[in-house]
């Protein structure tokens, strides 16, 4: 599906045109709307000045597929990507490169060489998930490609049916000559005959498979392997597998990989990137935790007893990342610590089933492990102090609440503010 159509339109072609579709329309329009054939005529001037541009848009593979993606807004973010043959270039191929031109236009679209034709190049995204990337795949993509007439081998009729215009003796051009006061001006003009095509066949004698117009659309399955490691955008090129056409070499077929978002890893070049989730206890007294990886193997990942997990922190599990592309070593897994606090830590429930404050052995507990309370600030004995208690913010609250994390971090960025826990990483 492609943004835009207009320079689709203008041509009077569909997005899915082929080169040949292109040339031929292009052809007919320059003929048509020419300012030497309307000389008092600014629309068709106008008109002949749109269709010129819109075929030195299309006839570039690169532009027209910034133009099928982005429109020509993408068009102007990615200029000056050359490469396609320009509107004067296909001018003076079709209509002379030599001197005249159309009305003297010479010098306009006479020129360079445009070198060898080639039909354009066809691209498709493929879509890649994490898993086929870390092991690899052999993806098989169909596609609709013009390919030569297999019946009347490109000719567009039955053998010998098919002739030599002899309006122009096979060229398309015809040399055309006018007065213009005392001078005399030779120029040439597209054969009226054949409509620039050099040949001529009756319409019985066309082949009855492609219509005469020398190709049909075939389909066409390609093996395209996915390497192990491979990054998204890289292009895996397919050469002469595009379009085919009478004359002119066999277009080539490109497919960029693009990988899926993945719900459970993130990817940085050849490191792997996880976020686990722990509770308190795990986090103080050591335990386990589980990582399903991208081949189905399942990674036990140990918590040392005492080693504590602080909220944040990054661990690594080397050589377990991505395969290296085209290399035989692996990047790193690193995991990333969410430690979930509880909501409260109650002791026994009292005779009613509510559940109590911590008892003094719970307390004790706790501080035989854990490091000794930070001396806090005390008031002076002579100072006057009021006893309060905390509650919950209500949901409703959180707003207000929030203001309280904007303060600090306008206080981080005054160089002011208490400290910070530098999340540690090893």
């Amino acid at each position: 599906m492609v943004k835009d159509t207009k320079f689709y339109d203008q041509l009077g072609c569909s997005p899915d045109a082929t080169e040949s579709q292109l040339k031929t329309a292009y052809r007919k329009g320059a003929l048509k709307y020419h300012p030497d054939k309307n000389a008092h005529s600014p629309e068709a001037e106008e008109k002949f000045k749109e269709i010129s541009h819109a075929y030195e848009v299309l006839s570039d593979s690169q532009k027209r597929q910034l133009y099928d993606q982005y429109g020509e807004e993408g068009l102007e973010q990615g200029g000056g990507m050359g490469g396609g043959m320009a509107a004067e270039d296909l001018f003076a191929q079709f209509f002379g490169g030599g001197g005249g031109g159309f009305g003297g236009m010479g010098g306009m679209f006479g020129g360079r060489d445009p070198g060898p034709k080639k039909a354009r190049t066809i691209h498709h995204v493929h879509k890649v998930s994490l898993e086929d990337i870390y092991r690899g795949k052999v993806s098989k993509l169909a596609l609709q490609k013009s390919v030569i007439c297999s019946k009347c081998e490109g000719r567009g009729g039955k053998e010998g049916a098919v002739k030599t215009c002899q309006g122009c003796q096979g060229s398309g051009m015809k040399t055309m000559m006018r007065q213009m006061g005392p001078m005399i001006q030779r120029f040439q003009t597209v054969c009226p005959d054949c409509n620039g095509e050099g040949e001529q066949v009756r319409e019985k004698d066309k082949c009855k498979q492609c219509s005469g117009k020398k190709t049909i659309i075939e389909r066409k399955v390609l093996h395209v392997h996915v390497d192990k490691g491979v990054s998204s955008g890289t292009k895996i090129d397919f050469r002469g597998e595009g379009d085919q056409m009478p004359g002119v070499e066999p277009g080539d077929v490109q497919f960029e990989i693009e990988q899926k978002p993945h719900p459970r890893f993130q990817r940085k070049g050849d490191d792997l990137y996880f976020h686990a989730e722990i509770d308190l206890l795990t986090a103080l007294a050591g335990g386990a935790i589980y990582v399903e990886h991208l081949d189905e193997r399942w990674l036990t990942v140990e918590i040392l007893p005492g080693e504590v997990i602080s909220p944040g922190e990054v661990k690594v599990i080397r050589g377990q990342g991505m395969p290296s592309y085209r290399h035989h070593d692996h990047g790193n897994l690193y995991v990333q610590f969410d430690v979930k606090f509880p909501q409260s830590i109650n002791g026994p429930a009292d005779k009613d089933g509510a559940p109590t404050t911590m008892t003094p052995q719970q307390i004790k507990a706790l501080e035989s492990v854990l490091p000794p309370r930070k001396p806090q600030a005390i008031p002076p004995p002579d100072a006057m102090t009021e006893d309060f208690q905390l509650e919950r913010v209500d949901p409703m609250e959180g707003s207000r609440a929030k203001g309280m994390t904007d303060m600090d971090d306008d206080d981080d960025e005054m160089g002011g503010g208490g400290e910070r826990v530098q999340c540690a990483s090893q």
